[in-house]
C-alpha cells in the first residue's frame, strides 16, 4: 500500500490534445474509489489479515491455513512451480514494489528527493539501519556461545508493506516528507537485503535469465516512453522481466521496482495523459507514471497486500511453552534485539552523522521525534527476514522455528513501539493544525 502520491504536476502541452475527455464516474463509485485508494484503508486490510493469518495458523484451523499456503501450482518447466504463499509474496507483491517504483520515481524527478544532498538522508539511513541490527544480532550469538552465526542478516530487512501501513494507520498528520523518507529507505533497505541474499546465501545465482531479463525490460521501457498503455502489451512484457528474474534466484519483486523506474514522470508529446483543460481550454496532461501508479494504487493496496499479509503472518508460535522456549533461544533474542535496538539505533544515528556534513540536512519539516518513530516502525522485518531465516536454517529444525518466533514477536514489538511514537507526534501535528487554522 504505497503513500498518497506527490502531488500531480500536470503540465500544458504546446500541442492539441490527442486524448479523449472521459466522461466523470458516478458520484458513487467516485466516492468508494477515493475511499479504497486512502492509506488508511489499505492499512486496515492488510493489519487485518495479519490477525487472521495468526489466528489461523496458532488455532485448530492450522491444517487447512498450511494446506492452503503451500499449496503448489504453476508450470515446472519455467521454474514457477511455486506455493500459493510464494505466489503471493514474489507475484503479489511485485504489483506493490511497482506501485513503489513508481512513486519514488517521482519523487526522483519532480518530488523533494531530486535533490541528492536531500535523497542521501534516507540512503544512509537505510545502510545503517542494515548494518547495526546485524551486528546486534552477531554480538548476542557470539556472547551466547551459539553457532547460528550464519542469521546475521535476518533482521537486516524493513518489510516495506508493513511498515508503511503502520504509518498510514497513525501518521494522517505526519508531514508527508516522512513518508516521503520511508518510502525510500525502505525501498533501499530491501534492495540492500536482497543483494546480501544474492551474495551470502544463493549458491546458484543463474546470471542467463537475469541478462535475458534486460531485453523485455528495455522493451518495456520504449513502449512507455513511446506513451504505449495497452495492457496487452505492457503486462507480458512486465511478467516476462519478472520470470525471469525470479529464475535467476534473485527475489522477484525487485522487477516490480525496475519496471516502475522505467515509467516517464514528466509529460512528453509521445507519453502523457490527458486530465483537463485550462480556462482557455488549452489541454492539461501529466506523465505516464502518475496515471500508472492511480490505476495500479487500489489493485495494490485491496488485493495485492491483504493477500500477501494473510500468508506471510501465519507464524505459529507452538503456545505459551513453545512462544517461551523460542524467547529464550539465542537466535530469537538476537532477531528482536536487531530488530527493535539495532533498526531504531542504526536508522537514526546514521542520519545524525550524515546530516552533519556540510550541505546536508533534514527535510525542514521533519522532526528529530518523527525520525526515531520512524526508525522503529522500520524494524519490522517479516517477509524478507523470514526468507533470509528460511535460507540460512531451512524450513525444519529448532533454529528454524525460533527465527519465526523472533522475527514475529521483533516486528510486533517495533511496531508498538513505532506506533505508539509516531501516533503520539500525529496528535501534536493535529493541534497545531487545528491552532493554526
Amino acid at each position: 500500500m504505497p503513500f498518497s502520491r506527490i502531488p500531480e504536476r500536470p503540465v500544458t502541452l504546446p500541442y492539441p490534445s490527442t486524448g479523449v475527455s472521459r466522461q466523470a464516474p458516478h458520484a458513487l463509485w467516485r466516492g468508494i474509489r477515493q475511499t479504497l485508494k486512502q492509506d488508511s484503508m489499505g492499512g486496515l486490510l492488510l493489519l487485518c489479515a495479519t490477525l487472521a493469518a495468526l489466528v489461523l495458523a496458532n488455532s485448530p484451523a492450522a491444517p487447512w491455513y498450511e494446506g492452503l499456503r503451500d499449496f503448489r501450482f504453476g508450470p515446472e518447466s519455467l521454474h514457477l512451480n511455486l506455493s500459493v504463499g510464494a505466489w503471493a509474496a514474489d507475484g503479489l507483491l511485485a504489483i506493490f514494489f511497482f506501485v513503489v517504483g513508481l512513486e519514488l520515481k517521482e519523487e526522483f524527478v519532480v518530488g523533494k528527493l531530486r535533490n541528492p544532498r536531500t535523497a542521501i538522508v534516507p540512503v544512509a539511513a537505510a545502510v545503517g539501519g542494515v548494518a547495526l541490527p546485524a551486528l546486534f544480532y552477531v554480538l548476542v550469538i557470539s556472547a551466547s556461545g551459539s553457532s547460528a552465526i550464519n542469521g546475521w542478516a535476518i533482521p537486516a530487512a524493513t518489510d516495506i508493506a508493513f511498515a508503511i501501513a503502520v504509518i498510514a494507520v497513525v501518521g494522517k498528520f505526519l508531514p508527508p516528507a516522512l513518508r516521503t523518507f520511508l518510502l525510500t529507505l525502505a525501498v533501499v533497505d530491501d534492495l540492500l537485503a536482497i543483494s546480501i541474499i544474492a551474495i551470502f546465501y544463493t549458491d546458484d545465482l543463474a546470471w542467463l535469465p537475469l541478462l535475458l531479463a534486460l531485453l523485455p525490460l528495455a522493451a518495456f521501457a520504449l513502449a512507455v516512453q513511446r506513451g504505449v498503455r495497452a495492457w496487452w502489451v505492457l503486462i507480458p512484457l512486465g511478467a516476462t522481466v519478472w520470470a525471469l528474474v525470479h529464475a535467476s534466484g534473485i527475489h522477484a519483486t525487485v522487477a516490480g521496482v525496475l519496471l516502475g523506474f522505467m515509467v516517464p514522470v514528466i509529460a512528453t508529446q509521445r507519453a502523457h495523459v490527458r486530465t483537463g483543460s485550462t480556462e482557455q481550454g488549452e489541454a492539461i496532461h501529466e506523465g505516464l507514471a502518475a496515471h500508472f501508479a492511480d490505476r495500479w494504487s487500489i489493485p495494490s493496496s485491496i488485493i495485492a497486500i491483504p493477500v500477501f499479509a494473510f500468508f506471510a503472518a501465519g507464524v505459529p508460535v507452538g503456545g505459551l511453552s513453545g512462544l517461551g522456549e523460542a524467547l529464550a533461544s539465542p537466535v530469537a533474542l538476537g532477531i528482536i534485539a536487531g530488530l527493535v535496538l539495532g533498526k531504531s539505533m542504526g536508522i537514526t544515528a546514521a542520519t545524525f552523522l550524515v546530516t552533519r556534513l556540510p550541505g546536508i540536512k533534514l527535510d525542514g519539516s521533519i522532526k528529530w521525534p518523527d525520525v526515531l518513530g520512524l526508525s522503529f516502525v522500520a524494524g519490522i522485518g517479516f517477509t524478507v527476514s523470514l526468507l533470509v531465516g528460511e535460507l540460512a536454517f531451512g524450513q525444519g529444525g529448532e533454529e528454524a522455528q525460533y527465527v519465526k518466533v523472533g522475527v514475529l514477536c521483533g516486528s510486533l514489538l517495533a511496531a508498538v513501539i513505532g506506533a505508539a511514537l509516531l501516533g503520539s507526534r500525529n496528535r501534536a501535528y493535529r493541534a497545531a493544525a487545528k491552532t493554526a487554522a
